[in-house]
């Protein structure tokens, strides 16, 4: 397959712009599944530890980017099990 993008981007230049964004954008859209996979709040192994968000802050930002909300004056409600 390699090969034959090579072929392709020798016979016609204009296409080596195109490839190079497909792969950028195929490594970013797959660094960012990395990033959510290994989130405190996902569970891989659910006999060791079946909550894992139960041990996080209430001062946790979840959000990759939070505009109006401020974590850090958020006070926490409930209990802890």
């Amino acid at each position: 397959m390699l090969r034959t993008m090579f072929q392709h981007a020798k016979k016609h230049p204009g296409l080596i712009p195109q490839f190079c964004f497909l792969i950028l954008g195929m490594g970013g859209a797959s660094l960012y599944l990395v990033r959510l996979a290994k989130g405190p709040h996902v569970t891989w192994n659910k006999t060791s530890n079946p909550e894992p968000w139960n041990k996080l802050d209430p001062t946790y930002q979840y959000k990759l980017v939070a505009v109006t909300t401020d974590y850090k004056s958020l006070k926490k409600e409930g209990p802890d099990f």
